[in-house]
């Protein structure tokens, strides 16, 4: 074991140092640039589409339950302990890197969400897709979409799982007293019924639990907030000066600050990573822009108000500098110094709704590409039993384990998408514009395959020769 862990934290150092920062921040800031920061210009227009989303009366998955389906997956323990652990390790200037990774990195997650909207599939009333199907179907690269398919599938189903069971029965235990076994076992019972019920019953769990769970927590860090108000200030100095390395000595504290601001946050917001894709695709809209628009804003919400609530927490009770290396139980300490001991009890709780609505969110995006690789239903029963199994095991693993191996299939996995979008960028672009067009002329904005000339391998929207004449269409936008 320690000769794996060793291994997996060596090629993990490779991988972040360089390569997949410069991936992550520089199609960040490509595809900013591309759709003329669409993350910021139309922010008024995510929020209205929400709304739309959360009234709409469908058989399938509505936007809005794709966006708790997503929003469950991301809002998870990368949002209470990996804050934590970013802190303890990166000092207080990882949260400036997590903010600017959520920033420049919405743009992504609206490239590769429009992607998988456009490129999804039909399955009975509902629908599927993510980034294995546009590595197919745009890119002709079926081995391509396999191979991301295998790693989304290990990633979110086994590795990203265990990483949330592991959570939750550290902070049972520390403030139950439970043992890890019983909760294991809980844990992987309720996991099984739910999984095997289907996307129609996740998309219902998520609704409930995510609006319920994620405005607890903000209610309490205002609370936090209000109690330190005027030091607050004195924080938003702490942390960009720590951001830049402005009050440390030693010369890689802005290289820790970094690595482990954008480590944790790639893994909380997801943005480029091609996994929240996947929930995207579910939804029934009636232009992929839509869904795109509506899941950039779910990494505003996950990092710059679910992640800074927790930041500024552990910030205020001045236990960053802790040596304490589970980062549930440091996050649990910090607010047991703000509001006392029953805060650490109401965390307890906070965490079993996060990481168990991530769990069902995050098998569902294995069981999405379980599909994509083979549809026989023998092959997501053993997927099923298997991600059940990995819930008992990452109940009971050394933490450092379960991040390291998580952080590692991650990382691969980020790099594949973004070449991925990389390519196909030119896709999404042409699919803003015709929507925009749509606005601009007063019409609900609906897609059609034939209104981006030369889209091939489109199956939900619609067939070249139905109602349109590509030759008269006044809504052609060229891919070039």
């Amino acid at each position: 074991m320690e000769m794996l862990e060793s291994f997996i934290k060596g090629t993990n150092d490779l991988l972040w140092s360089k390569i997949l920062i410069i991936m992550l921040i520089g199609s960040g800031l490509y595809f900013s640039v591309r759709t003329k920061f669409v993350q910021f210009r139309m922010v008024g227009e995510m929020f209205r589409l929400l709304g739309e989303g959360a009234t709409a009366d469908k058989k399938g998955v509505t936007s809005f339950q794709a966006f708790c389906i997503s929003t469950a997956s991301r809002v998870g323990t990368g949002n209470l302990a990996g804050v934590a652990i970013a802190i303890t390790m990166g000092g207080p200037g990882a949260v400036f890197w997590m903010w600017l990774m959520a920033l420049i990195g919405s743009a992504s997650a609206f490239i590769e969400s429009t992607l998988a909207q456009i490129y999804k599939v039909k399955d009975g009333d509902t629908f599927r897709g993510g980034p294995a199907y546009y590595m197919e179907k745009a890119l002709n690269a079926r081995w391509m979409g396999i191979t991301f398919a295998v790693l989304i599938s290990l990633t979110f189903g086994l590795a990203f799982n265990s990483v949330q069971a592991n959570t939750i029965t550290s902070a049972f235990n520390e403030s139950f007293g439970i043992d890890k076994w019983v909760t294991a076992i809980i844990l992987a019972l309720v996991t099984a019924v739910i999984i095997f019920g289907g996307i129609k019953m996740i998309a219902k769990v998520s609704e409930v639990i995510v609006p319920i769970m994620a405005g607890a927590y903000v209610i309490v860090a205002l609370v936090v907030i209000g109690m330190n108000i005027t030091e607050l200030p004195g924080v938003f100095v702490l942390i960009f000066e720590n951001a830049f390395g402005l009050r440390e000595v030693a010369g890689g504290a802005l290289g820790a600050a970094m690595m482990q601001g954008i480590k944790r946050g790639l893994f909380s917001n997801e943005a480029g990573m091609g996994s929240a894709p996947n929930a995207g695709a579910t939804a029934d809209v009636s232009h992929p822009v839509k869904q795109g628009l509506i899941q950039s804003l779910g990494v505003f919400v996950d990092t710059l108000v679910i992640c800074s609530s927790t930041a500024f927490i552990i910030l205020f009770s001045g236990l960053y500098t802790s040596k304490e290396t589970d980062g549930i139980v440091l996050t649990q300490n910090a607010l047991d110094t703000a509001l006392g001991s029953w805060a650490g009890i109401f965390l307890a709780i906070i965490v079993l709704l996060f990481a168990f609505s991530s769990i069902v969110g995050n098998y569902y995006y294995g069981e999405s590409n379980i599909g994509f690789i083979n549809e026989n239903k023998v092959w997501l029963n053993i997927y099923r039993i298997a991600v059940v199994g990995m819930v008992i095991f990452g109940s009971l693993a050394s933490l450092k384990f379960v991040w390291g191996l998580a952080d590692l299939l991650m990382g691969l996995m980020a790099i594949i998408n973004l070449i991925a979008i990389a390519l196909l960028g030119k896709i999404a672009f042409a699919a803003l514009a015709d929507y925009q067009k749509q606005k601009k002329s007063g019409k609900n904005p609906v897609f059609h395959v034939n209104n981006i000339k030369g889209l091939k391998n489109v199956e939900c929207w619609g067939n070249p020769s139905d109602n349109v004449d590509e030759s008269k269409s006044n809504r052609k936008f060229k891919i070039n």
